[in-house]
């Protein structure tokens, strides 16, 4: 394909940049984030959600973690289980354990002020150039760009660029257009109403041409194109995995371990189990992996209940059996902890959302 070749003149920068704001002023959303969009707080809060989430999804995680860790020194301060209780549902949650780690962070190097510049923001856990960029430019003005997925749609189309927006270069040369795209001293409102128009009107499939300010000049519309831009890679099969866990009583107590922080959904509480192995009935799963994970020894029951479940480059179908303890005091020995735990107990702690399926099946 071909290579993103663009030349902008100080002319069409101008007109790209003035249309743009004059729309964004008009339609842009009643937004929680954008009611107090100098604080840096609540700016990086919202973009951290937002990434890789549908603003409809995000509103009601927002107004809770705010509720609940209202500035960067009560989130700093708080234990980690409670930050993911309050992130729970919101999914992706290394999101949350960065957030976590960069508050405490602000708090030791920078007394509790987050910093103003795309330099410092990238030496936070869990800050990348797109956070950093966004942070920068809406709370503290400073004029630097920011590409994400719907800033990525409006100038592949706008610009008619074919290759790979995956690819490096053309990464690369679209964090370069939106750089020089830029309204000095306007970088805030040009920045989130680029990212509107890719949210509310440029959107992945029928995009509203009709409705967007720059359709005059946008190539992609000019050649029919904007249903095939930006290019898609073929997508890839995902693979399938049965998991078995264990609803391990213990009399009217029910056993429940917490992942390693280092590993998928770290930090979270979960039903003892794991995948099965090849040739390997259900039930002996469940045995296996608690007595591995917990060193105890338990007997199987019934299946309670499976559930399909997809998470980014997988899929698993979750079987959850009814077991009693037999024998053995649980150890953590491939889990961070473990706790016996009343039924009613169970919504006081943070659980992966194919777990919580079970739970609400169970209370």
């Amino acid at each position: 394909m071909a290579k993103p070749s663009v030349r902008i003149t100080a002319a069409t920068r101008g007109a790209f940049a003035a249309r743009l704001l004059a729309w964004y002023a008009r339609h842009k959303r009643n937004l929680p984030w954008r009611r107090d969009a100098r604080d840096p707080y609540r700016v990086w809060i919202a973009e951290t959600l937002l990434q890789q989430t549908q603003v409809a999804t995000v509103i009601p995680y927002y107004e809770r973690f705010l509720a609940r860790f209202p500035n960067v020194r009560a989130l700093a301060s708080a234990r980690l289980d409670d930050v993911l209780k309050a992130w729970e549902g919101a999914g992706y949650y290394a999101r949350a354990r960065n957030l976590h780690r960069a508050a405490k962070e602000i708090v030791a190097r920078f007394g509790g002020e987050i910093p103003s510049t795309v330099e410092e923001l990238l030496t936070l856990p869990g800050i990348g150039r797109y956070t950093a960029g966004a942070v920068a430019s809406i709370a503290f003005e400073r004029d630097v760009p920011v590409v994400d997925g719907n800033v990525t749609r409006v100038l592949c189309r706008y610009f008619k660029i074919e290759s790979d927006p995956k690819n490096a270069q053309t990464q690369k040369k679209l964090w370069k257009l939106a750089e020089t795209l830029l309204p000095r001293g306007r970088a805030g409102d040009f920045n989130q109403a680029l990212m509107e128009l890719g949210a509310t009107v440029c959107v992945p499939r029928k995009p509203q041409c009709a409705a967007c300010p720059l359709r005059r000049s946008c190539r992609a519309r000019q050649l029919k194109m904007q249903d095939r831009l930006p290019t898609k890679r073929a997508k890839k099969k995902l693979p399938h995995h049965q998991v078995a866990v264990g609803i391990i009583w213990k009399g009217k107590r029910i056993l429940i371990a917490k992942r390693f922080a280092r590993d998928l959904l770290g930090g979270l509480w979960e039903f003892p189990g794991g995948h099965r192995e090849k040739n390997e009935t259900l039930a002996r799963c469940v045995a296996r992996e608690t007595r591995e994970e917990l060193g105890i020894e338990i007997a199987v029951g019934a299946e309670f209940a499976a559930i399909d479940h997809a998470y980014s480059h997988f899929k698993i179908t979750l079987h959850a059996f009814h077991c009693r303890w037999v024998s053995g005091r649980p150890r953590a020995i491939g889990c961070a902890a473990w706790k016996w735990i009343a039924p009613r107990d169970l919504a006081r702690y943070a659980f992966p959302a194919a777990n919580r399926k079970i739970i609400a099946r169970l209370v």
